[in-house]
């Protein structure tokens, strides 16, 4: 879908224009996501298997949720949506607990500029996952892994195909705060 979405400035201010995600995309104009990363009491992370269709790291393992913040929407309300849309949970925005705004700015083979600041949240997931749907156009697969398995996954990063290889410092700071979370 192509919708609109606030353009940002380098630094991540709002500039007050909106443009199509494509357009946004094409030019590499700097925009906000919401991404979101569930955890369970039991020290496990949900990790989502982004779908084939999926035009930049296709069936690649990465973040539980992640979407774009449509024009005039809070990075909050995109995660409350995104976390509906592709994964059928309803979480009020109020157990979102941000834990930063990380640059990501990547170019792919297929001419996509991406110039993103991740608005990062984390909560912890109460349901089992099997009462998750996955969207799927979206994700392929969801996860579980245990805190010793994410960090066997991020020590082998770029060797196993598994997460997103750019984004392996990124990784480590939200695993690092979920930690934090349930120490």
């Amino acid at each position: 879908m192509d919708e609109y979405i606030d353009v940002a400035t380098k630094d991540g201010a709002l500039t007050g224009r909106r443009e199509l995600k494509s357009i946004i995309h094409q030019k590499g104009l700097y925009h906000h996501t919401s991404h979101v990363w569930l955890y369970t009491k039991k020290k496990e992370i949900l990790l989502a298997q982004r779908s084939a269709k999926k035009a930049i790291c296709p069936l690649l393992w990465d973040v539980s949720v992640a979407g774009h913040i449509d024009a005039g929407e809070t990075p909050k309300g995109a995660a409350v949506r995104e976390i509906k849309e592709e994964i059928g949970l309803e979480i009020p925005k109020e157990q979102l607990k941000l834990i930063g705004v990380f640059n990501c700015f990547q170019n792919y083979d297929n001419g996509l500029i991406d110039n993103e600041f991740h608005n990062t949240f984390i909560a912890e997931l109460k349901v089992d996952i099997s009462e998750l749907s996955p969207q799927k156009n979206e994700v392929e697969a969801l996860k579980l892994v245990t805190f010793n398995e994410f960090e066997t996954l991020l020590n082998n990063i770029g060797k196993d195909n598994h997460f997103v290889a750019s984004n392996k410092k990124y990784y480590h700071v939200v695993y690092q705060k979920i930690v934090d979370t349930l120490s």
